[in-house]
């Protein structure tokens, strides 16, 4: 033991010291509480960092009720959604950065009322796929039923012939007002399972309540208020009979629904924040009036309205438009420069590829609309009939509803800013997993994983509800795989009365070891867990 003791001491003096160590919890690994808790705290052996979206707590149900993590020092704070409920056994999973920057993965477990199966530890982040697919839909249909409500309103309120029916286009604004509640309704029905990682179906009364008292309910509530009020003054506006207070409420209005979209997307999290919010509102709200008032004018105006009448109408449609498509396009790069990060992220992520789809999409749009604009400058709508413009404009809608397509994928993809910063972050330098055996869980640490004898081994074990579990002896032993070379055997130093032990690897050639930890933990009891560690040729760098 004074060997191991001496060659412990001569380890590098970083990694040997790496690892922070559960030492307390609340509730306690393990326990039997009386009732769900609000918050989980776990104390740790030094200062650690939460790893964004690698913390959870599992429900017995399987659901995911993790709220808010964070960290203060060795304290780790993990806020609970549905506190209170149901009965049964919850699993806490945590990944952690150790003060000198080294991961650690860990779970522990605690009852509510009376033990029940362990939940099983899945993708922090996985969606079920009802979700998944359901999201995006609902996300396109908040997107039309915004441009059926701004494109006809706009025109009944301003260019409508006087001796046309409104109907077709009240009954869209209708329409519209109708399906962008429905969706907004849905987002706040799949808020829960999107959190929760249940099928959609899945949604109780205490998910649904949390939501609803959360900035992201209270926004899509601020909405539906703004929808029933917009339907009240609405009317008259559609009749053409409007006061000017009238007018400045639905503006007023529109302003502030506008804002809920930015508010509930990813221009609440970017950089630059309210720059970002204010493009948001004017990209959505020109696509709104361009897209609505091509569908509105080729419904209706372009298949009922008298040639002469067209050609006093479309001028100034066809300003209107110029003018929402150059408000477009520059609220459009303003997010695009934040959001899509360095410009190799428009071809490398996702996000940045349905950029460009939309950018070529839109490309073909304008020219649609540029021919379409020097047909109306010609006078031809009253000379040669609508039925030439009425195509170019089919062509636009069609061309405009498949952006509104790829607008809505891309509000619910990672931006690319995101993705860049994700893969610039440093490689993590070493090898950390978790081991289950009956008698124990084991948690180790392999640093730098390198040729040579520099490899430090780190290692904890716990009881299988989480406990820290000290075990008085330990070996760990490495065998090359494909080769016909003897393993080696090397016992760890246990760090008493810590739950940890340090030992020291040596890998003379690369390849795939198989490395085995027996862990004695009383007098009688031991186990063995094994795993693989792949060596590189080359040494690894920071």
């Amino acid at each position: 033991m004074l060997v191991i003791g001496l060659a412990a001491l001569l380890l590098p003096a970083s990694p040997a010291a790496a690892h922070a160590a559960l030492q307390t919890a609340s509730p306690e690994p393990g326990s039997v509480v009386g009732a769900a808790p609000g918050e989980i705290v776990i104390r740790f052996s030094e200062p650690v960092t939460p790893v964004e979206g690698r913390t959870q707590v599992l429900a017995p149900d399987g659901k995911r009720i993790t709220g808010a993590v964070t960290a203060d020092g060795p304290v780790l704070r993990i806020q609970v959604r549905r506190a209170g409920q149901p009965l049964g056994t919850y699993l806490v999973s945590y990944r952690i950065i150790s003060a000198d920057s080294h991961p650690v993965g860990g779970a522990m477990t605690f009852s509510v009322g009376a033990p029940s199966a362990r939940p099983a530890e899945g993708d922090p982040a996985g969606v079920h796929p009802s979700v998944a697919a359901v999201r995006p839909a609902l996300t396109f249909l908040g997107y039309a039923g915004l441009t059926l409500i701004a494109g006809p309103a706009l025109l009944l309120a301003l260019l409508w012939p006087r001796r046309l029916s409104r109907r077709g286009p009240i009954l869209l604004v209708r329409t519209g007002l109708i399906g962008t509640a429905a969706a907004t309704l849905g987002a706040l029905w799949t808020r829960a399972p999107d959190a929760s990682g249940a099928p959609i179906w899945d949604v109780s009364v205490t998910e649904l309540a949390d939501v609803l008292a959360g900035p992201y309910g209270l926004a899509l509530l601020a909405r539906l208020a703004v929808l029933a009020a917009v339907a009240v003054l609405l009317p008259p506006v559609l009749h053409g009979r409007s006061a000017p207070w009238r007018t400045a409420a639905l503006l007023a209005l529109a302003a502030a629904g506008l804002t809920t979209w930015p508010l509930t997307g990813h221009a609440v999290e970017s950089p630059l924040g309210p720059a970002i919010i204010a493009a948001d509102v004017v990209h959505i709200a020109a696509m709104a009036v361009w897209l609505g008032g091509l569908v509105t004018l080729g419904l209706f105006l372009l298949r009922r309205a008298h040639p002469r009448v067209l050609g006093r109408i479309l001028p100034a449609w066809s300003r209107w438009a110029t003018l929402a498509v150059v408000w477009l396009a520059g609220a459009g790069v303003v997010q695009a420069v934040v959001q899509v990060g360095p410009p190799g992220a428009l071809w490398g992520t996702g996000y940045g590829r349905i950029v460009l789809a939309k950018v070529a999409v839109l490309a073909a749009v304008l020219g649609a609309a540029a021919l379409a604009r020097r047909f109306v400058r010609r006078s031809e709508v009253v000379t040669a009939g609508p039925g030439r413009l009425r195509r170019m404009v089919g062509i636009e809608v069609a061309a405009t509803v498949a952006v509104l397509g790829l607008s809505a994928v891309l509000v619910q993809t990672t931006p690319g800013r995101s993705v860049t910063a994700e893969r610039a972050a440093p490689a993590e330098k070493g090898v950390s997993q978790t081991l289950t055996a009956d008698l124990f869980t084991l948690q180790y640490y392999v640093y730098p994983v390198e040729l040579g004898e520099n490899n430090t081994v780190h290692g904890f074990t716990y009881t299988p509800e989480g406990k820290p579990l000290p075990a008085p002896e330990w070996t760990v032993t490495t065998r090359l795989q494909g080769q016909d070379l003897e393993p080696v055997s090397a016992p760890m130093l246990p760090l008493p009365p810590r739950n940890d032990a340090v030992g020291s690897l040596t890998f003379p050639v690369p390849g795939t070891y198989e490395l085995t930890f027996t862990v004695r933990t009383t007098d009688i009891d031991q186990a063995t867990v094994r795993t693989t560690i792949t060596v590189p040729q080359v040494p690894q760098r920071p």
